[in-house]
């Protein structure tokens, strides 16, 4: 497997996982709760907090099959490098809640290390190749002659 292969298919399951991700907390918020790994959830009212994960989950992993299926390598490099900032943030904010720092590692922590290698894979991609379509060199111009 090349590592164009290997990127391609962690962007794939990644965009593909978020989704389904989304779609829990969209669809079953209260039994998708307890794994995220904070120690309360909000409850009655409330739940439209984890209504707005499940958006935000739906909306990455748009984004990143959406730029994967139209053939943005390079865009889509950069998009997962920002995204690494999500589940970073979730790890931060279940380490800050006193929740399970196995939750907050071996969840959080797992998936920002896998997004941040992803985006690092495709972004070296475009590195290599810039590398090897150089513009050939122009000869300098014939000195005028008098």
């Amino acid at each position: 497997m090349t590592l164009k292969h290997l990127a391609t298919a962690l962007a794939a399951v990644g965009g593909a996982f978020i989704l389904y991700v989304g779609l829990a907390y969209l669809l079953a918020p209260q039994a998708n709760a307890p794994d995220f790994g904070v120690p309360t959830w909000p409850r009655d009212e409330g739940t439209a907090f984890l209504a707005v994960k499940g958006v935000r989950d739906i909306a990455t992993g748009l984004v990143i099959l959406a730029l994967l299926l139209t053939g943005q390598r390079r865009a889509l490099g950069w998009a997962m490098a920002a995204i690494v900032c999500v589940p970073a943030g979730d790890m931060a904010i279940v380490l800050a809640s006193g929740g399970p720092a196995g939750a907050a590692y071996g969840i959080h922590g797992a998936t920002a290390a896998a997004v941040a290698l992803t985006a690092a894979l495709l972004l070296r991609e475009h590195r290599r190749s810039a590398k090897h379509h150089t513009a050939p060199a122009t000869p300098p111009a014939p000195a005028p002659t008098h």
